[in-house]
């Protein structure tokens, strides 16, 4: 039985979400601010944690800075606002994903059990991949550009992972979600974009390059033979 952690200053949320987890066979512990979410944090020792952004005491992204001090159990961003930037912060802090209010109960149980499937699963055999300069290791859930290690979240991996098996090949925004996501993941595209620019930014300029194709989705472009890692096609929004 898996142990969630739900921290939300507003108590009819917590009790929304603490009714249909517990349906779904989770236990729920509950904190109201941020400090009693890093308490209950070592009492519990969860195996996820839902995070409000709006908090009192510590503010989400305090608590998700602490949380990643602290090891690196699943986080799921709340945040009442629609703009990203609240999102970016919080993946930029080590959240795993993010859910903006107000949002379907049976949406965030369905996130919650795609973040779980994704960091337990143990990837299977095969041999790394290579495109350019980039190396992914799906044993070790490692990746590396040239001699630099890459610090990807684990939904960054996976979408790193999902371009790279078939570099060149345009995927589209909705096949990116079933694959990294899930087939239960009720998200929207959008999530897609905001992970693509976090995993953009990790990559850097001399690794290989994720361009955007204009209404579909992404691919991943390989640096040119000969050169240290520099982009063979700029992105395009």
């Amino acid at each position: 039985m898996k142990t969630i952690l739900v921290v939300d200053d507003e108590r009819n949320i917590v009790e929304l979400v603490r009714l249909y987890l517990e349906k779904e066979g989770f236990t729920v512990v509950a904190a109201g601010d941020g400090e009693q979410a890093l308490v209950q944090y070592e009492r519990c020792d969860p195996d996820l944690v839902v995070l409000d952004v709006m908090l009192p005491k510590l503010d989400g992204f305090e608590v998700c800075r602490e949380l990643r001090r602290r090891g690196d159990v699943p986080i799921l961003m709340l945040t009442a606002r629609s703009e990203d930037i609240d999102a970016i912060v919080g993946l930029e802090l080590g959240a795993d994903d993010y859910v903006t209010k107000p949002f379907n109960p049976r949406a965030l149980v369905a996130r919650v059990k795609a973040i779980l499937r994704r960091t337990e699963v143990t990837a299977k055999g095969g041999r790394p991949i290579q495109v350019g300069n980039l190396r992914i290791d799906g044993r070790r859930r490692e990746a590396s550009v040239g001699d630099r290690r890459l610090d990807l979240r684990a939904r960054e991996f996976d979408l790193l992972a999902a371009l790279a098996r078939d570099p060149g090949v345009v995927l589209s925004r909705d096949a990116l979600l079933e694959d990294v996501w899930g087939t239960d993941f009720p998200g929207e595209t959008r999530t897609v974009d905001v992970h693509v620019a976090e995993v953009r930014k990790k990559l850097g300029d001399d690794g290989p390059q994720v361009e955007t194709i204009r209404g579909i989705g992404y691919r991943l472009i390989p640096p040119p033979r000969g050169t240290a890692g520099a982009a063979a096609a700029p992105a395009t929004e």
